[in-house]
Parts: structure tokens; C-alpha cells; sequence
């Protein structure tokens, strides 16, 4: 019934499900006093004002509303001029060294259509593999493979087999997503500053990068008003990631990164915060592990 509804969904016009996304959006919020409470607390932490609130209700609706037309497009459909690139010009320029690449986007935006429009313009070049936690229900499950399963995009779960897959691809020169503001497993993280509180954060991230020298950008990706598309924008970090040379103690390097790229993400959040998932539980203690903690990168080719 539920995977009806979501085809079903997916033949309406992005502008409709836009204004329906907009709706479910106050309906989650008039829902949930949890939901309230935490999506005001991460605003005021940020520093940003209260009006901020009402973009990002709308703003988790809308996302919300255009994954039936994002996870069930025709592998062959292009997306066509409904994506625009700004800062291509970095991502060609990485792909050009073959070091391979890391790129990195917070819950911002539609961010789920990066992979999509990597694949289209770059995959036959440099395939990219993505990050993901497989769904638990098996309709869902099965939809979003369909979405992820594309040509010039892999996916990689988040489990150490996934991470050995990630570290391959980089080896090879490919292109790796991840999304470095979701709270990891217990053991795959350290505390770091995020709008200024300790959030629990990813190492994988930056070891990825020291660990196979690969170029990382900063992508973004802004929904345009109206449904009228996308713009997906590419920036180079502010701050390099330190070296174990120049970190020789393990904890204090996985820190510093940490921070780095926290920082990163606050600055494309600030850019268009009112698209931001503030009302994800960032500050959460992470979960237990489910299997061993991945091994160095060393290791983990053999």
C-alpha cells in the first residue's frame, strides 16, 4: 500500500509535491512537540533568528515530499536543466589529478540528488559510491536501491566491508559521498564543536582523505522556490586537514579533524540555513556498534 502511494507520488509535478511537502512539513510540526523542541533548541543554538524555524519546517516537508520523484526516476531519464552546477570547475579539477575525492554535503537542501547529478555529468569518468544505512522496511529498502543503483553511482554500506569498498574506490581515483553531520556508531567517532556544542562526529570523513591523500570538496545543494529545480554548489574547504606527522598523537588528530570539518558544514549551513534539517538529533550519544570498528587504511586494502 505504502510503495503504491510512493510511486503514485512520484508521476506528480515537482512543483505539487513541493507545495503537499509544505504542508506535511506544519503538519509534522503541529504533531510533534519533540519535534518542536529540538528544532528550535539546534536554531537558537546556531545563533540564528527564530524566523529561521518556518523556512525549515517547510524546508523537511518539501525533502520529504520529492524522494518518490527522486528514488523512482527512470535510470535513463536525464535530469536535464532542473540541476545547475556552480563551482564544476573544482570537481573537474580533482577528477583531472586522479588522486581521487571526497566530497562532503550536510542534510541541506536536496541533497539527495548529488549523487544523481554527479552520476549524469561524471560517472562515466570517475564512478562515485555513496554512504548509506539500508532501510529496514523492505519496500523502502528496495526503492532506495533503486535510486542509488544508477549508472556511474555505487553505493558502499555503512558497515567495515563498506569502508574497505570506499577506500578501493579512492585508490582507483573514484569519487567517494558522504554526509559527515549524521552521528556515527559508538567507536566511529570523536567529540567535536558543532554551532559551538560537543556533537558526537564521524572520523571516517577526514581519514579517508589523510589516509589515501585523495582532494576533498564541499558541495551544497539549494532548492530552488516554485519547484523550478536545484542549484548544487561546489567550494574548496577554508581549512586543510592535518597530517599524522603533523599530529603524532592518534586522539588529538581525529579531534582536530573532527572540528575542521564540522566547521566546514556550519559554513554551508549558514549560507542557507532555512534548508537545513535542524530538526535532526545532532547532539544525540551515539549508538552501540554493531560489528568491530574499521581498521586503519593500511589494513583495510588487504
Amino acid at each position: 500500500m505504502i510503495a503504491s502511494l510512493f510511486n503514485a507520488a512520484s508521476k506528480a509535478p515537482l512543483p505539487l509535491l513541493h507545495r503537499i511537502g509544505a504542508l506535511l512539513g506544519w503538519v509534522t510540526w503541529c504533531a510533534s512537540p519533540t519535534y518542536r523542541r529540538r528544532l528550535a533548541a539546534n536554531i537558537a543554538q546556531a545563533g540564528l533568528p527564530a524566523a529561521t524555524r518556518r523556512l525549515a519546517v517547510v524546508s523537511a516537508g518539501r525533502m520529504v515530499a520529492e524522494l518518490p520523484w527522486l528514488w523512482c526516476r527512470r535510470p535513463d531519464a536525464p535530469l536535464g536543466d532542473i540541476v545547475r552546477w556552480e563551482g564544476a570547475e573544482h570537481v573537474e579539477a580533482a577528477l583531472a589529478r586522479g588522486r581521487g575525492l571526497v566530497m562532503l554535503t550536510p542534510h541541506l537542501g536536496c541533497f539527495e540528488i548529488i549523487a544523481q547529478a554527479y552520476a549524469e555529468r561524471w560517472g562515466g569518468q570517475r564512478a562515485m559510491t555513496a554512504l548509506y544505512r539500508p532501510a529496514r522496511q523492505p519496500w523502502l529498502r528496495d526503492l532506495v536501491a533503486q535510486s542509488r543503483n544508477r549508472p556511474g553511482l555505487e553505493t558502499a554500506p555503512a558497515t567495515l566491508a563498506g569502508v574497505r569498498q570506499m577506500i578501493r574506490a579512492l585508490r582507483k581515483g573514484g569519487t567517494i559521498g558522504l554526509l559527515p553531520d549524521q552521528v556515527p556508531p559508538d567507536g566511529l567517532g570523536v567529540w567535536a564543536p558543532f554551532f559551538g556544542r560537543e556533537a558526537y562526529t564521524m572520523t571516517l570523513a577526514a581519514r579517508l582523505v589523510q589516509q589515501t591523500g585523495a582532494d576533498w570538496l564541499l558541495l551544497a545543494c539549494e532548492r530552488l522556490p516554485g519547484g523550478r529545480g536545484f542549484v548544487i554548489r561546489a567550494s574548496l574547504p577554508d581549512e586543510a586537514l592535518p597530517a599524522s606527522a603533523d599530529e603524532p598523537d592518534a586522539e588529538r588528530l581525529a579531534v582536530r579533524s573532527a572540528g575542521i570539518v564540522n566547521r566546514a558544514m556550519e559554513r554551508l549551513i549558514r549560507q542557507n540555513p532555512g534548508q537545513y534539517l535542524w530538526g535532526y538529533h545532532r547532539y544525540k550519544a551515539p549508538r552501540a556498534l554493531a560489528e568491530p570498528a574499521p581498521a586503519p587504511a593500511s589494513d583495510a586494502s588487504a
